[in-house]
């Protein structure tokens, strides 16, 4: 029998939540975040639960949290493949870490490698690799010190000198995930605002901050399943600002993902599939799929796409470990277009470690994909 290791972080027991999040129980892509974000793109034990219960159908499962002893035991474990779905805890390739354990000791994994996955953490330097490629993304510029804010204001960028009310700018910091540090406080339309927000960032989260010209379309966002020519987007997931309260920017930020989508009070924020036409889907598809070959993802990530002010799809983030709560009430992106799909939750995870197996000429238990090449197709 196949031995799969399966390498996750799990939130501690009893993590300190945020007062507005814990008292209004919150659902989202990711897990709540404590009250300093530490944990925030870590899984819960029933994330945990789930996945090593769909991974059982193809072998024997062999649970390797990624804290300190996880090279270690990886040694002595020894497994025929690696799942991994571990975020990581401190430094900008935190993602990168077990993937990279794996290869130095040899063991097949799932998901991107520790090149991609640290690429796709740090914003900026996405957005670097998709332009080089001319792949549609935001113009920005990169803030790495309080100095960079008045270098940035005194400068002549096209973007900063158009800043206003119609033309604002959003920032956020540059290496986090799960709305880390991204709030409706981060779009900025003043000169003023500019400064005040970016040093507050710099400060807040020790690390650079991005600054992007304020994409004013729709939003989607995109699962991918497969690598090569038979990578395919999922349906897409077209986000409904209007659900949001009255007032509200039209941002899926720490408010919308974390205070305003309870248990008690759903949003309705999510369209599965999106109500768009077909030149759009194929539009949104077509620089989805450009953009995971480009930054060399495997196996599966999620892409968000959001429209420029005349209609053209550009990548706003690529996730190559995306969020994948079981609960069909949660709003998990990826699960939810995999269902839309045809493809229940054990289908979506078994599929990726397929993937992997194959890429890695590694045999796993037997298993038919035909529910996957319905619905991808």
């Amino acid at each position: 029998m196949t031995r799969i290791g399966f390498a996750y972080n799990q939130k501690p027991d009893s993590p300190v939540e945020l007062v507005s999040a814990a008292s209004s129980e919150p659902r989202a892509d990711e897990e709540p975040p404590s009250l300093s974000d530490v944990y925030a793109e870590w899984d819960s034990a029933e994330t945990i639960d789930a996945v090593a219960s769909a991974l059982s159908a193809l072998g024997e499962v062999i649970r390797l949290e990624a804290d300190d002893s996880f090279p270690e035991r990886l040694r002595s474990e020894r497994p025929d493949i690696v799942f991994n779905i571990a975020e990581g805890l401190h430094g900008t390739n935190r993602e990168a870490h077990v993937p990279a354990i794996c290869e130095f000791f040899g063991i097949p994994y799932s998901g991107s490698d520790p090149f991609t996955l640290s690429l796709c953490l740090h914003k900026a330097r996405t957005k670097d690799l998709l332009t080089s490629y001319g792949i549609p993304n935001a113009a920005f510029a990169l803030i790495e010190t309080p100095a960079d804010i008045g270098r940035l204001l005194r400068s002549d960028v096209p973007f900063v000198a158009r800043l206003s009310s119609t033309a604002p700018i959003f920032l956020k910091p540059v290496h986090e995930g799960s709305s880390k540090g991204i709030t409706e406080q981060n779009l900025v339309r003043t000169r003023r605002e500019l400064e005040e927000r970016a040093a507050y960032l710099l400060a807040t989260y020790d690390q650079p901050v991005i600054a992007e010209a304020y994409l004013s379309g729709a939003e989607f966002t995109c699962g991918i399943l497969g690598n090569g020519a038979r990578a395919r987007v999922l349906p897409i997931v077209g986000m409904n600002f209007d659900s949001l309260p009255e007032g509200a920017l039209p941002i899926y930020g720490f408010e919308a993902k974390w205070i305003w989508d309870t248990v008690a009070n759903p949003l309705d924020i999510f369209e599965c599939p999106a109500a768009i036409d077909t030149r759009l889907q194929s539009g949104i598809e077509d620089v989805v799929l450009r953009t995971y070959r480009a930054l060399g993802c495997r196996d599966w990530s999620r892409v968000d796409v959001r429209l420029d002010g005349e209609g053209v799809p550009n990548i706003v983030e690529v996730n190559p470990l995306p969020g994948i709560l079981p609960n069909p009430a949660d709003n998990s992106c990826l699960p939810k277009a995999a269902r839309a799909a045809g493809l229940d939750y054990d289908q979506l995870i078994q599929s990726a470690l397929r993937y992997a197996a194959e890429r890695c000429g590694v045999a796993l238990s037997a298993f038919s994909d035909a529910a996957l090449t319905e619905a991808v197709a």
